[in-house]
C-alpha cells in the first residue's frame, strides 16, 4: 500500500496545479486531483504559494480545515465509491446526491463520516471500523440501526 508522507501529499497537490496553470498535460492521479481542486476554488491561492503552506498545520482545535486532508478526502472517496467498498457505499453515495441535488454537497457529507470515523480510530488507537463508518452514513440519509435490522 502507498503511504505517502505529508511532504509528498503536499508537493503532489502544488505539483498539480502548477502543471494546470502551465498548461502542461496531467497523468494518471493528477487528473482526478485537478478536478476536486477545481471543484475548491478557496484552496487556489493555497496552491499558488507552497512557500508559504508547505509546512504550515492546520490545527483542528483552532477551527482549522486541513486543505491537504480535505482534497485527498475526496480521492480517497473517489476510490472507495469505484469499488463499493466499505460495501453500500455507493448506493448511499448515490442516495445523498439525490437528496442534495448537488455531488460535492453529497461528497462533503460522506466526507464528513469518513473524518469522523478516521478521527475515532486514531484516538481509540483502534482499526478503521467500516460499520461506524455506514452508521454515520446512515444517520446523514436520516436511518437507525432499527431501519436496517
Amino acid at each position: 500500500m502507498f503511504a505517502p508522507s505529508r511532504d509528498q501529499v503536499r508537493q503532489f497537490f502544488f505539483d498539480v496545479w502548477a502543471k494546470y496553470r502551465a498548461g502542461q498535460p496531467l497523468a494518471g492521479a493528477e487528473q482526478p486531483a485537478l478536478e476536486v481542486v477545481l471543484a475548491h476554488p478557496e484552496y487556489h491561492p493555497l496552491l499558488e504559494a507552497p512557500e508559504r503552506h508547505r509546512e504550515r498545520d492546520y490545527p483542528p482545535e483552532a477551527g482549522e480545515t486541513n486543505p491537504f486532508l480535505h482534497l485527498s478526502m475526496h480521492l480517497a472517496l473517489a476510490e472507495q465509491l469505484a469499488i463499493d467498498q466499505p460495501h453500500g457505499l455507493r448506493e448511499r453515495y448515490l442516495r445523498l446526491l439525490a437528496r442534495h441535488g448537488d455531488a460535492m454537497r453529497a461528497q462533503h457529507a460522506v466526507i464528513d463520516c469518513l473524518g469522523e470515523t478516521l478521527w475515532r480510530a486514531q484516538h481509540a488507537q483502534s482499526h478503521f471500523d467500516e460499520k461506524v463508518y455506514i452508521a454515520c452514513l446512515d444517520r446523514q440519509l436520516g436511518e437507525g440501526e432499527a431501519d436496517h435490522k
